[in-house]
């Protein structure tokens, strides 16, 4: 029997190499659960939706897929606090077939401390492998009930949803000449780590005992165990999906707190949220205490910090993005801190690279402004372009100088320079292709990246809906043809 053909709902004997699964095959049998799991979430039917994730979650094809995924993310190399990691094909399969509901029993996290934007430190939990694999596997029958639940236009931690589409939403509802003039931006305080346990184990509609499990095993610092009494922990695999289904409901709360005719929107991405509305008087008497006691109910609290009412004309931060009305037209560009902050860490990398071969900064560096640029490539971002590249060239100049203070400006200008079309400053290295052949590393130009708008995905669009399947294949073929496109500009450039 091919692996193809093999009935892998349960049949975990059957699989006898890690390297000869079918994935594709995998998937489509573990699509078909979850598209039932779906259906019976929309229809209500608890129990029918209960009994689908007990079928899925004992699935050794679902199992498979959660090794699979906790196996290719990036923090598969870090090991929790039993150091275990599963590298081998061997290993992989053999941790397949351990899931096992019966007798599970979670390890503490370990905890570490990431530094934020802000200067503070972030705890980040770091889950054993078994239980990052354990999370997977009831996530997948979570997810599907998570999409039909969801707020229409919550954008973060969904599939086939991004950044992109909650500030096309921004731009939806705000750039009308008369769509709403004040917005609350809201920022809840340490969401992850203060949602409430029991409104969860209330409220989540997923395997009870697993989630008790898993609220309950608590971190380890220092070599000591401490208990966790709120929150889940940032860096579990479910977390974000429990966190969002935990705000779900925010914008019918908001709409529901004011009068029709005041324009309410939500736009939500994670834990940060802005809603839009025709009065300041109305956000500040109805909508935000709405809000307020919509989150008390669930352990959590806006901050006080980071959360203020603002005028369009004023302007705001949202994701990075600077969304603000000039003369009465709505204008989306990167935001000034996002932008200075990302120099820094550009400046950071070329610091750090004082002895490094010019290869390799090169190729250090692109990978940045590449992803740094293509993440602000549908707004008003030219400008912002421009002024990085100056930034980095004006960097690049200092790192040559440090590196050879004894050289003429003329030397160090043929040796990390070139002219190429219309730019006759393009810093380069010379480097050897696949076939031994020498060819020009060029550094990347954010400037390079043409602005092309986004088409904002539909607020009810779900990939767990056979209704919106033929959608999601147009959207797939139209990032596909774009993509072309702009590689071939991106060349011609």
């Amino acid at each position: 029997m091919t692996t193809a053909a093999m009935p892998l709902i349960g049949a975990s004997s059957k699989v006898a190499s890690w390297d000869a699964i079918n994935w594709r095959a995998i998937e489509q049998q573990v699509q078909r659960l979850q598209m039932r799991i779906a259906k019976a979430a929309r229809e209500r039917r608890w129990g029918k939706v209960q009994a689908l994730q007990w079928l899925l979650t004992h699935a050794f094809s679902a199992k498979l897929l959660a090794v699979r995924r906790v196996t290719q993310n990036s923090g598969r190399n870090t090991a929790g606090v039993d150091g275990v990691v599963w590298k081998t094909a061997a290993r992989k399969l053999m941790a397949a077939r351990s899931l096992q509901r019966r007798g599970y029993r979670p390890q503490p996290l370990r905890r570490i401390y990431i530094p934020k934007k802000n200067g503070k430190l972030r705890p980040l939990g770091i889950p054993a492998m078994s239980d990052r694999a354990q999370q997977a596997l009831h996530l997948l029958g979570l997810e599907p009930v998570a999409e039909m639940l969801a707020d229409p236009n919550a954008y973060g931690f969904r599939p086939k949803r991004s950044t992109a589409d909650a500030i096309g939403q921004c731009f939806t509802v705000l750039a009308p000449k008369q769509g709403a003039q004040w917005i609350l931006e809201g920022d809840i305080k340490a969401c992850f780590d203060r949602i409430s346990h029991p409104w969860l184990i209330d409220h989540i509609p997923m395997d009870k005992p697993i989630l008790r499990k898993w609220l309950a095993a608590g971190y380890m610092e220092e070599g000591v165990v401490y208990p966790t009494e709120a929150g889940t922990p940032q860096g579990g695999i479910a977390s974000p999906v429990l966190a969002n289904m935990a705000l779900d409901g925010l914008e019918d709360v908001a709409r529901r707190a004011a009068p029709r005719n005041q324009k309410i929107h939500v736009v939500k991405y994670a834990d940060d949220f802005i809603i839009t509305c025709a009065s300041k008087e109305v956000l500040e008497t109805m909508v935000k205490p709405a809000v307020v006691a919509f989150l008390k109910e669930r352990g959590l609290e806006l901050s006080d910090e980071k959360t203020r009412i603002t005028h369009i004309d004023d302007g705001f931060d949202f994701l990075g993005f600077n969304v603000r009305k000039y003369a009465g037209k709505l204008l989306i560009k990167p935001s000034k801190k996002a932008v200075l902050s990302f120099l820094e860490k550009i400046r950071g990398t070329i610091r750090a690279n004082i002895a490094a071969k010019t290869e390799d900064l090169i190729r250090q560096l692109n990978s940045k402004l590449r992803g740094w640029a293509n993440y602000y490539r549908h707004v008003v971002a030219k400008k912002a372009f421009a002024y990085v590249d100056h930034h980095v060239f004006q960097a690049l100049i200092a790192w040559i100088n440090r590196r050879h203070p004894n050289k003429s400006a003329r030397w160090k200008r043929q040796r990390y320079f070139r002219s190429e079309g219309r730019r006759n400053w393009v810093f380069f290295a010379l480097t050897r292709d696949g076939l031994g052949k020498a060819t020009c590393l060029d550094l990347f130009q954010a400037a390079s990246v043409p602005i092309t708008r986004h088409i904002k995905i539909q607020a009810n669009a779900t990939p767990y809906d056979p209704a919106f399947t033929d959608y999601f294949a147009r959207r797939a073929h139209f990032r596909r043809v774009s993509r072309l496109a702009w590689r071939g500009m991106a060349a011609f450039a």
